[in-house]
């Protein structure tokens, strides 16, 4: 096994794994691996755009109360006011390194509104935000000559090490990698890892992921020691394109944001009798009303009507999501667009404080792989790409201090290349079997029973295992398989300790909110 020595170790190339690395690397040399090709990530994916007090008609306290108000009871006040309040200073910094967010007349920026937003204040790159944020922190992580990437590089596991602190627990020193290209593998030593690793969207039938969203951050980081919280928590779009396959379309929120209205069947609007904010209602809601529509009708979907946004303004302000329609056969705006939900973000992580520290020392965690607090049982739209900045630079910041104490890599141990897992499952019947029932006991509508039958099949799947069919890509394959089944039944296992129905988890056994018991996270810990 080769062996690699550096600062810092980022795993992950969205949007808090490229600002991380940027931030520490005035101060360190900073290796970043990345299992696929570095802009395939959940950054890339992002339409709406990021979230901050950027008018004179907004205020840090509003973007407050409506981060709070989506997430129903459990988000950290503390960390929610630090996210609004340093937000615009983050934005503007990104606008440094070169992100061109849309302006209108006169040079401004142009705000978009989303579900939950008391005001227009979505900073966005027309419908390609997420792709615009990555091209201009991929460009300046090129320019700095302390910044290695290394693209195809599987994170397989993290390195620890008995810590001799005062609280005597382990400590992250690295990871081993696998080079999925040179078909081995990389002892990666380091002095502080860094997990930016994205969420665990594959895990359902549908979703607005990409292939690499498996959980591989929660996995490893709990395998080695670190807590996770709120994995309950998992939030479905409620507009995805449909037929949604298991690579859904997003239509963006901020098509609603613009007046576009939700509508059965029939006509009429779905959500003006069950929310006082209609189709912008928060997503929880507007996704279980879409969900419950379907079932008592037994249609297949529901309809987006874009009718009254012109054509001209949507195809300016939606050009992907207009040629998307267009080639799909939807003459939009005239016609509807077809929409189901779909998994789209997982609110719970890696339990993190506001610097970004897991409980396991040496290791951090920034992005959606992390727990911070911001969204408790629901997530605001467009706090996600926020967060991660915000986040990624007080990481950053931390990592920086605790460098000086981190211990040299000497004192880490060799270790071997792992060992070859003999029989077990084939990775597509185990990728199924997860997806199947993760989406029919797991998803939107919970019950006792369904996350029982859920556990069980999860419990068998990790006795059986899942067999490598060799070769880097079979064994990544396969590992990514094992991270699907471990971060399931965290899922599960969350789930079944919140008997009320709260946010993103809603339960028909237990169908009321109890804030006595729990107004809490759900945390859990090896």
């Amino acid at each position: 096994m080769n062996r690699r020595d550096t600062d810092v170790l980022v795993v992950g190339s969205g949007i808090a794994g490229l600002t991380t690395a940027l931030k520490l690397s005035s101060h360190a040399d900073v290796l970043l691996v990345t299992k696929k090709d570095r802009v395939d990530s959940n950054t890339n994916y992002a339409q709406g755009g990021v979230a901050a007090v950027m008018s004179a008609d907004d205020s840090i306290g509003l973007h407050v109360g409506d981060t709070l108000l989506a997430g129903a009871g459990l988000c950290h006040r503390r960390i929610v006011e630090e996210l609004a309040r340093e937000g615009p200073e983050r934005v503007r910094e990104l606008i440094e390194w070169g992100v061109r967010f849309s302006r209108g007349e006169g040079g401004s920026l142009s705000l978009g509104q989303e579900a939950g937003h008391s005001r227009r204040r979505i900073l966005h790159a027309a419908d390609l935000t997420g792709r615009e944020i990555e091209r201009a922190l991929l460009e300046a992580v090129a320019a700095s000559d302390r910044i290695e990437v290394l693209d195809d590089h599987f994170a397989w596991r993290l390195l620890t090490v008995p810590h001799l602190g005062t609280h005597r627990r382990p400590r992250c020193t690295g990871a081993v990698i696998l080079d999925i290209p040179g078909d081995g593998w990389i002892e990666v030593r380091a002095r502080a890892v860094v997990l930016a690793t994205g969420g665990c969207g594959r895990l359902y039938r549908h979703t607005t992921n990409p292939d690499i969203a498996t959980g591989d951050g929660i996995a490893i980081g709990y395998e080695a020691g670190a807590a996770v919280a709120n994995l309950e928590f998992v939030q479905f779009h409620p507009t995805a394109l449909y037929p949604a396959g298991s690579h859904a379309f997003l239509i963006s929120e901020a098509v609603r944001g613009e007046g576009a209205v939700l509508r059965r069947e029939d006509g009429a609007e779905l959500m003006s009798d069950l929310h006082p904010s209609g189709s912008l209602a928060p997503r929880d809601i507007v996704a279980r009303a879409i969900q419950a529509e379907l079932q008592r009708t037994g249609a297949e979907c529901v309809s987006l009507d874009v009718s009254m946004i012109p054509e001209s303004r949507f195809r300016e302000r939606f050009p992907h999501i207009f040629d998307t329609c267009r080639n799909a056969g939807i003459e939009v705006p005239a016609e509807p667009i077809p929409v189901v939900p779909a998994a789209h973000y997982q609110c719970g992580g890696l339990l993190t404080d506001w610097d970004g520290r897991t409980s396991l020392p040496g290791l951090y965690a920034v992005g959606e792989v992390a727990c911070t607090g911001v969204h408790g049982a629901n997530r605001l739209a467009s706090n996600s790409l926020l967060e991660a900045v915000v986040f990624a630079h007080r990481a950053a910041r931390r990592t920086r201090v605790d460098l000086a104490e981190a211990p040299a890599f000497e004192n880490a141990d060799r270790v071997p290349p792992p060992a070859a897992a003999p029989g077990g499952a084939n990775v597509d019947e185990v990728e199924t079997r997860v997806r199947e029932h993760m989406w029919e006991h797991v998803g939107l509508v919970r019950s006792d029973e369904g996350l029982g039958t859920a556990r069980e099949v999860l419990d068998e799947l990790t006795l059986e295992g899942v067999a490598r069919p060799g070769g880097a890509t079979g064994d990544m394959r396969a590992r990514e398989a094992e991270f699907q089944i471990a971060v399931a039944s965290l899922i599960v296992r969350s789930a079944q300790r919140r008997l009320e129905s709260r946010g993103l988890h809603f339960t028909t056994s237990h169908p009321h909110r109890d804030s006595e018991r729990y107004l809490r996270d759900t945390v859990l810990a090896r």
